[in-house]
């Protein structure tokens, strides 16, 4: 795999991140982000560029829509070794994206609090971040993808050691991760979703 040179950083989670990113600057991996994420990144000198300001459109519907567009996921989805891809991401003015470093809307820990409401719970379904983790694993041959901080150290060690590369060895566990993660985490939605309905019906006879 050639060097990381861009990648997407969007966590809910961010133990040891700070360390993970400056690795990445040091490396001159170019580092996009949205909201909070790139607060942080900037409060730590880490420079960071705006998702907004990379696909030049704004985050909407309260940051139901920040990440969910062509310039994002195309730039994840090419492949490098098909000069059609290619082609067609230069004909576009699209770079592509050969990291994403994401961990979802903590919706576990929001539906195990004793007073969260329904709409609480529906607002902290993560969208745009499971769509660019299965975005990056299924190109997993030419992005590295991360959704677990125990993975940072390991990642941070192995991109110095080969100057900025991933192995294909390592992508694969990667990619095989955020597979079981995302399934995890819908199966966490599906549940949820089927105790409301139960027990709405239960006590009211409708939803």
């Amino acid at each position: 795999m050639p060097r990381v040179r861009r990648t997407i950083v969007s966590v809910s989670d961010k133990t040891g991140i700070d360390e993970f990113v400056k690795t990445l600057n040091d490396l001159n991996v170019e580092i996009l982000s949205t909201g909070g994420t790139a607060m942080r990144l900037r409060e730590i000198g880490v420079p960071v560029v705006e998702v907004s300001d990379y696909t030049g459109f704004p985050e909407m519907l309260d940051g139901r829509v920040k990440t969910l567009h062509p310039k994002i996921h195309a730039g994840l989805l090419a492949k490098r070794d098909n000069q059609k891809h290619i082609d067609e991401l230069k004909a576009q003015g699209i770079e592509p994206i050969d990291m994403v470093v994401v961990n979802l809307y903590p919706f576990e820990k929001t539906i195990s609090k004793p007073d969260v409401t329904f709409q609480e719970a529906i607002e902290n379904i993560d969208i745009g971040g499971p769509t660019m983790l299965r975005a990056a694993a299924k190109n997993f041959e030419s992005v590295a993808v991360v959704v677990d901080p125990a993975d940072y150290d390991i990642i941070r060690e192995e991109m110095i050691r080969l100057g900025g590369e991933i192995s294909y060895k390592t992508r694969v566990r990667l990619a095989q991760k955020v597979f079981s993660h995302t399934s995890h985490y819908d199966s966490l939605i599906a549940k949820y979703l089927s105790d409301v309905i139960q027990e709405s019906w239960a006590d009211t006879g409708d939803f």
